[in-house]
Formats: structure tokens, sequence, C-alpha cells
């Protein structure tokens, strides 16, 4: 009787090892199919998916691992850690619909998302270079609506209000001219459609003013005016 209890139970171990090896093989399967759709074949797919083209993916794959903060895992590579970065924030997802659609647990995507996001904001100094002023932007110089009147202008400069969720103790700090809470986030941009500075988390409710201020007097990371 305990043998054949103990070859039963043998059995039912190796069938659950077998479903689980199974299980994970799908997974695997639907993942790499999944990947091969966003960014290897149809542009269109990618850009609409990833909001960026496959050529634009590759080049901020290699950037991201260029870093040193990303790197293929086991179980996952690098353009997957992005994809499932740029689709989060592209469409405003939640994990529970990545963890749907990437079959992995919402550990691992919460895991991926906070990875890609350090790695991304440690590029700051690389991709946000203030202008100098010391010459007249391209852009204006071949454009007749502009040039000359334009001649000394290096940019653009407003302000952007970004739908956040922080506790019920401050949320009215958060809610200005939207009906729920934001931060009013000041970006400048060059005529060439490149941001050259960002200053994210004043309150919805604050001022463009009063920002503006804040980042020409800063001491730290403020606003250059050549």
């Amino acid at each position: 009787m305990y043998a054949a209890y103990a070859a039963i139970l043998v059995s039912v171990y190796h069938r659950s090892n077998y479903l689980e090896r199974s299980i994970s093989n799908e997974g695997d399967y639907e993942r790499h199919a999944l990947m091969e759709r966003l960014t290897l074949m149809d542009n269109e797919d990618c850009y609409n998916q990833l909001r960026m083209g496959k050529d634009a993916f590759a080049r901020l794959v290699n950037i991201l691992r260029g870093t040193g903060r990303l790197r293929n895992s086991a179980h996952s590579n690098v353009e997957e850690q992005v994809a499932k970065f740029l689709h989060i924030v592209g469409h405003n997802l939640r994990n529970r619909t990545m963890k749907f659609y990437f079959k992995r647990s919402s550990e691992t995507v919460s895991r991926h998302f906070h990875q890609v996001l350090r790695a991304i904001i440690s590029l700051d100094d690389v991709f946000l270079k203030q202008p100098n002023g010391l010459k007249c932007l391209q852009e204006i110089k071949d454009n007749t609506k502009f040039w000359p009147y334009f001649k000394d202008c290096i940019g653009a400069i407003d302000g952007s209000h970004f739908r956040v969720k922080v506790s019920n103790d401050v949320v009215q700090r958060y809610r200005g001219r939207k009906y729920y809470p934001t931060q009013n986030v000041l970006a400048t941009c060059s005529f060439d459609l490149k941001f050259t500075y960002v200053l994210p988390g004043w309150e919805g409710s604050t001022l463009d003013s009063r920002i503006l201020d804040n980042a020409l007097m800063r001491d730290f990371d403020k606003l250059i005016v050549p």
C-alpha cells in the first residue's frame, strides 16, 4: 500500500513539473511572437504600440544597454523590458494589463518598468542640453518666415499638466485647471524639436510665472538664459 501511495505522489510531482514547464514554454513562445510583431515586422504597428518606429526603438535599446543599467536576464532581454515600459507610458496601461499580454508576474512587470525608468532618467545630461546662444539656429536661418525676425531666439518655453496620483492630504494642491490632480511641468525645446530643459514636480495649482521664477533662480538644475 505504501509503495502504491509513493508511486502516486511521484506521478503527481512529475505531472505538476511537466505542466509548469509547458506553461512556461507557452509563455516564452507567446512573448517571442509578441516581440516580433512589435519590433521586427510592421513599422506602423511598432509606432502605434510603442510610440516610435523600429529603428528608433533599436537605437534606444542600444543606448540604454550601453548605460549598464539594463542587462539581459535569464528569462527576459532588454528589448522586452523597454517594450513593456514604452507600452505602459504610451497608452497609460495598468500593471495587470501588461501581466496579461507579456505573460509575466506583476512583480516582474513592476521591476522591469522601474529599471527602465531609472536608466532613462540617468540619460538627462546626455539629451537635455541647453543652448549657449552663440550662433543662430539653422532652422531659423533657413526659414524666411523666421529670418531675420527671430535671429536671437533660442527656443520655445511652455508648461504642461500631467495627471498624477497623490495622497488625499495633499490632493487639493495638485488640482488646478483640471478636475483631476496634475503636476505642472515646465519644458523648453529648440527649433529642431528637441527638449533642452524640463522642470517637473510642481503642484498643478501653481502659477506658471512662479515656476518660471524658480527655474531661473534655483541653485541647481536651473534654466540658463544666455
